[in-house]
């Protein structure tokens, strides 16, 4: 059997298998379950939890989460990520610019050239080279669905303008 063959076929299984896992348990874990449970949004988590947003982000939502994972969050200085932490008006400013409400999935994503936050302004949404971008933050995974909406993976921390 050739290599390429069984990487494929490794992948197909892996899927197959973390698919089952995430269907199974979507309906169980919310938005904050499943970040704590990932393991790679911790300091998101922690922001999460210093601006009070918990109980609004296990609630019934549905909601989509542009979620910068910890690689995002160490783009910004410490200096400058503590003082936000600190500042919970603008930690919230921040993050509900993170969040739209209603469940958009990737396919219906690919379609907008923008998204209106809860925070109340837009994020700029761009589809180049196959790629898509929010706000010029990469998204690197897609469709994490929880039981009150989804979860779309970026690589930078997007900020808002006010």
């Amino acid at each position: 059997m050739k290599l390429t063959h069984l990487i494929s076929g490794s992948l197909l299984v892996s899927s197959l298998v973390f698919g089952a896992y995430a269907h199974n348990h979507k309906a169980k874990a919310d938005i904050v379950d499943t970040a704590v449970a990932a393991g790679s949004f911790s300091t998101l988590v922690t922001a999460v939890q210093a601006a009070d947003l918990v109980d609004t982000l296990k609630g019934p939502g549905p909601f989509t989460v542009f979620a910068p994972n910890d690689a995002a969050f160490a783009k910004i200085p410490a200096a400058d990520l503590n003082a936000l932490v600190a500042n919970k008006a603008a930690l919230t400013n921040v993050l509900t610019y993170h969040v739209v409400a209603g469940k958009v999935m990737a396919a219906d994503v690919v379609k907008l050239t923008s998204a209106t936050t809860v925070q109340g302004e837009n994020l700029a949404i761009e589809v180049k080279d196959g790629k898509v971008f929010v706000n010029g933050a990469e998204v690197i995974a897609t469709d994490i669905e929880t039981s009150n909406g989804v979860i779309h993976v970026i690589d930078s921390v997007v900020m808002p303008k006010n």
